[in-house]
């Protein structure tokens, strides 16, 4: 049994982790910070169907989970949330929206903070040796130690956490960019086009398959992924990460 354990190889192994770790962190972080923001304002429904939890499992859709590990961004279980208990609802669903993806970025920010004070430790003291785990991250480098596997982790969440928020932010239902994007619109034209939000997981995946069907260009995963390696390339390089 101990040979059989010795010859495995772990590499499968370890890059799963390093995809399902930051996935968990993301996906559960974002959807409770819109049943937080909800409950705040007045609608306890993801509050009483046991969503405002740290718990992954409630927050994970099998499918949106998929599509993260995939193509690197997708979407959980949606929060739910009656606008009925809402003083305003057009604007606190608003808010509830843009709770999830501000979070994201907090988090990008807090876990890019918290590899700048350690990269060093996790380095053996060596920040040009960091910055060398660093570089080979962007490359899909699998670490061959226990500091290199956290650094690794740290990093994968603060790039996928970008990548959530930014692809929720976009104006296709029923992402939060269009809530927060229908709440500026009259409240006639809003109840119109909600009605229609079960039809955007549609759209979002043909938007996301059919260039590649046809070989056009992924613009769809342009506008996600430059955007989020800018901002992470961007706050770790003021943090004197690379």
């Amino acid at each position: 049994m101990a040979n059989f354990i010795d010859g495995l190889d772990y590499t499968l192994l370890i890059n799963a982790l390093m995809r399902l770790i930051p996935l968990l962190i993301c996906i559960t972080l974002h959807e409770l910070a819109h049943g937080y923001a909800a409950n705040k304002l007045g609608d306890p429904t993801a509050k009483m169907m046991g969503r405002l939890t740290l718990n992954p499992i409630k927050h994970i859709d099998p499918v949106g989970a998929l599509m993260i590990l995939i193509v690197g961004f997708g979407w959980a279980k949606p929060v739910p949330v009656d606008m009925r208990n809402f003083k305003k609802p057009k604007r606190d669903m608003a808010i509830t929206a843009l709770a999830g993806p501000l979070t994201n970025v907090i988090l990008a920010v807090v876990v890019l903070i918290i590899l700048a004070s350690v990269s060093g430790l996790l380095a053996g003291g060596d920040s040009r040796t960091a910055n060398i785990f660093f570089v080979r991250f962007a490359e899909g480098y699998i670490p061959t130690g226990v500091n290199e596997f956290i650094y690794q982790i740290i990093a994968r969440t603060a790039l996928l956490s970008l990548v959530l928020a930014i692809f929720n932010l976009l104006p296709i239902p029923p992402l939060d960019g269009s809530k927060i994007l229908f709440s500026i619109l009259p409240d006639r034209t809003y109840i119109k086009l909600m009605r229609y939000e079960k039809y955007g997981m549609v759209i979002l995946l043909a938007l996301l398959f059919i260039p590649t069907i046809l070989g056009l260009p992924d613009y769809f995963r342009m506008i996600i992924f430059e955007p989020a390696s800018f901002l992470f390339i961007t706050v770790s390089s003021f943090l004197g990460i690379i």
